[in-house]
């Protein structure tokens, strides 16, 4: 009942930027926090960031002072401005909607490549 559609992804050199956006449509209305979470080769999937529809927001230890999540209620947009970009932040990149049905949705993933 919620479709996601991810851009963004990209090549970048370390130490750039890249900012992601996520927007969601269909059942808006349920989705209690959208986040971003990413998987690289060999390893789990991992929460990046999240924020729920109060405003609040979580980062991975990873991220923190790097990375910005924000969301924009009335475009039911999420994106991830992501700078300062290490070799270790190239993985798939996912979007994700929580819903309040504790129903968990996701987007198709997004690569992103930090390498110079």
């Amino acid at each position: 009942q919620v479709q996601l559609v991810e851009s963004g992804g990209g090549l970048v050199q370390p130490g750039g930027s890249l900012r992601l956006s996520c927007a969601a449509s269909g059942s808006i209305i349920s989705i209690n926090a959208m986040g971003w979470y990413r998987q690289a080769p060999g390893k789990e999937r991992e929460l990046v960031a999240i924020v729920t529809s109060a405003g609040t927001t979580n980062y991975a230890d990873s991220v923190k002072g790097r990375f910005t999540i924000s969301r924009d209620n009335a475009k039911n947009t999420v994106t991830l401005q992501m700078n300062s970009l290490k070799p270790e932040d190239t993985a798939v990149y996912y979007c994700n909607a929580h819903l309040i049905t504790f129903r968990d949705y996701w987007g198709q993933g997004t690569q992103v490549t930090v390498s110079s």
